[in-house]
């Protein structure tokens, strides 16, 4: 139990409180095991900001009064200096592309013969603004232009300096990278996995996760790291004349630097650095997922200037995927909120791609097929980009004599005994019983999602709980939620359930398109729901229209009308919905945006991840502009946008169709134009 304020010296005691409470936030939100309870966690910090309101004097930079429980607002910010991704090369062959065109660029007479190479984390970029050596924001890069404000959070990151020393600039932009230590990520893992809970994903994920959730105190218990990369805006710094000497100068202002950075002189010497970065990359405390090479001279990287997409003067090589062996144990089959049955390989923990994977979906029974893996196999486990696990399929050389082929199960391992079934022209297995508390769990995550109704700390281990528990047993149930039986559940402090609360409450303002994501209609998908929700504007309007008023809204179609209508029409819903309304739940449309119609009636596909966009963020900007982003490439397509480990099935459909393929920066230029 803390002590009287004022029993101790103050400034000893408020440095006591401070290590208390990040110990104690250490052991609540990474470990799962608080070691004391929540209200003797309150006292700790009223202690210390009643010592701090006392004397000011003591205030620390870094207090947990500041930095930790303070609201997370991520607000826009737009970048005075844009913040731009890197052209990238997969290959030697790329990169000498690349360094002609630099040369090209360069024109007779001049050449870039010193390169800074560094090694390319799979985090998130950062950008750290100084005023008067003090920090006062911090911001994602977003797309480039326009980012977030994490200040709260990164506040909460040791590595991040909150004021420099004397002599520093009036203004300074500091660039990097958030990211989370391998041994870390493991170590949360291992907690999570004592507790038995589901675990994280990967590092890079689990880092942006953390650096984005709406409290500081649980993000700065994950213990995140930041190395600084580049210097942005500034004002009053010294004359710099090379791109190493901006590592140098980050050094004497206190910004952790990664020790992998060398100068080399040459092409070839880039090439080399390119090779040993690949063969060390497990060797670090970070992942990695490719290196950098940037001209070392800055007059030069002036002289090249940049496109709209990204610097001339600098190249992102990307690691090759990474394929490993490992035994196929077993395949189940999960059951999502609308009932869709997906079987996932179960493997023997391997380590690939800078992670250990343990489990990677199949898909749907034909895939299995089309692979023919068969518990038992060794299978091949490819991980591409870092970031997804696939089956690539079995070794056969290696299958055991008489191992049977796995059969899709007939029936939902629910417990209802109730069939699954598959329609015809449908890839997919459904459990159709409303009943089937596997499904009625998937519905209420779905809900909760970040893409419907965002409602932070309501994942599957929230809703295992409280389904358990009968306090929950559907979405509407979220809003009806008694708050006193929460606390009665372990792990639910004054804390946390005040942020749950809080969180509910916010996620009544989503809108519709939102509100029709998390109710999870069948055959509607997120830009469907987006583009019903701007047509009619209200939920009212939707529950009044047939089928032959849904169908007519451009992007439905008769499939998807129908199964709106029939939605709407069950009585069950009808109920879940007024139950919906009678919380407060915004049933309102989207607010109309004077976006230039450039892609009216066109059609344009993305695949893989971009840098400037989330996935629903790149469809959302097709569907704003008229157009439409369906998942498939068609005679239709006007175009096909490829992104980091695009699918090869879009390729080759497009090279197929004679549809063009373009990148990003020409993406961004078709939403401008309208023009290819």
């Amino acid at each position: 139990m803390p002590a009287e304020p004022g029993a101790t010296d103050p400034a000893s005691r408020a440095a006591e409180l401070r290590d208390l409470i990040r110990h104690h936030n250490d052991r609540y939100f990474v470990d799962n095991q608080p070691e004391i309870p929540d209200a003797d966690f309150d006292a700790l910090m009223r202690e210390l900001a009643a010592i701090e309101a006392t004397h000011p004097d003591l205030i620390a930079e870094d207090s947990p009064t500041g930095t930790v429980g303070a609201a997370a607002t991520f607000a826009p910010v737009t970048h005075e200096l844009a913040m731009m991704s890197l052209d990238k090369a997969f290959d030697h062959d790329e990169f000498d592309h690349w360094h002609q065109r630099l040369m090209r660029a360069l024109g007779e007479g001049r050449s870039a013969d010193d390169f800074v190479c560094e090694l390319k984390f799979d985090g998130l970029a950062i950008s750290a603004r100084y005023e008067n050596r003090k920090l006062v924001q911090a911001a994602t890069r977003g797309n480039g232009t326009v980012g977030e404000d994490v200040t709260a959070n990164v506040l909460g990151i040791d590595d991040v300096p909150k004021t420099l020393p004397a002599g520093a600039p009036d203004v300074l932009e500091v660039r990097g990278e958030v990211y989370l230590e391998v041994s870390e990520f493991n170590r949360l893992n291992d907690s999570l996995r004592d507790a038995g809970l589901p675990l994280y994903a990967n590092p890079r994920n689990t880092a942006a996760g953390s650096l984005r959730l709406k409290d500081p105190a649980a993000s700065a218990a994950r213990n995140l790291r930041w190395f600084s990369y580049q210097l942005g805006v500034v004002e009053g710094g010294p004359v710099l004349g090379r791109h190493s000497e901006t590592f140098d100068y980050l050094d004497t202002l206190g910004f952790p630097v990664n020790d992998q950075v060398e100068v080399v002189h040459g092409p070839d010497a880039v090439k080399q650095y390119f090779d040993r970065a690949e063969a060390r990359r497990h060797e670090f405390d970070y992942e990695t997922d490719g290196a950098v090479a940037k001209v070392d001279s800055l007059a030069l990287q002036r002289d090249l200037g940049v496109t709209s997409h990204h610097p001339r003067w600098a190249i992102a090589f990307k690691f090759a995927p990474e394929e490993k062996s490992t035994l196929l144990r077993d395949i189940h089959v999960s059951i999502g909120g609308k009932g869709k049955a997906t079987p996932f390989a179960v493997l023997e923990p391997v380590f690939v791609g800078g992670s250990t994977v343990q489990m990677a979906t199949l898909h749907n029974e034909d895939q299995v097929r089309l692979k023919d893996v068969r518990p038992g196999d060794i299978v091949t486990v490819r991980k591409a980009g870092d970031v997804i696990p696939e089956v690539v399929g079995p070794v056969l050389s290696e299958r055991p004599a008489n191992l049977e082929p796995w059969e899709f199960p007939s029936h939902c391992s629910c417990g209802l005994n109730e069939p699954l079934q598959r329609s015809d022209g449908d890839a997919a297995h459904y459990c159709l019983n409303g009943q089937c508390p596997l499904q009625r769990d998937g519905w209420i995550e779905h809900f909760a999602a970040r893409a419907a109704m965002d409602i932070e700390g309501f994942g599957e281990r929230t809703v295992r709980l409280f389904t358990a528990n009968e306090l929950l047993s559907d979405i509407a149930g979220i809003y009806e939620l008694d708050f006193e039986q929460v606390r009665t559940i372990e792990g639910f402090g004054d804390i946390s359930v005040r942020n749950l609360e809080a969180s509910i409450e916010t996620s009544k303002e989503r809108g519709l398109g939102p509100l029709l994501i998390g109710l999870n209609i069948r055959h509607l998908g997120d830009t469907g729901a987006h583009v019903v929700a701007r047509a009619f504007g209200h939920l009212d309007a939707i529950l009044a229209a047939d089928i032959d008023t849904l169908s007519k809204v451009d992007g439905v179609g008769p499939t998807i009308a129908a199964s709106l209508h029939a939605f709407f029409a069950d009585p069950a819903n009808q109920s879940l919905i007024e139950r919906l309304r009678v919380a407060g739940v915004s049933f309102e449309g989207p607010e109309v945006i004077d976006v230039a119609q450039t892609l009216e009636g066109c059609t344009v596909v993305v695949s893989g991840s971009l840098e400037g966009f989330s996935r629903d963020g790149a469809k959302d900007a097709i569907v704003r502009r008229g157009g439409k982003s369906p998942g498939s490439v068609s005679k239709k397509t006007l175009a096909l946008v490829l992104g980091d480990s695009p699918g090869a099935s879009k390729i080759a459909k497009a090279e197929e169709l004679g549809i063009p393929v373009i990148d990003e920066a020409a993406f961004v230029s078709l939403l401008d134009t309208g023009e290819l």
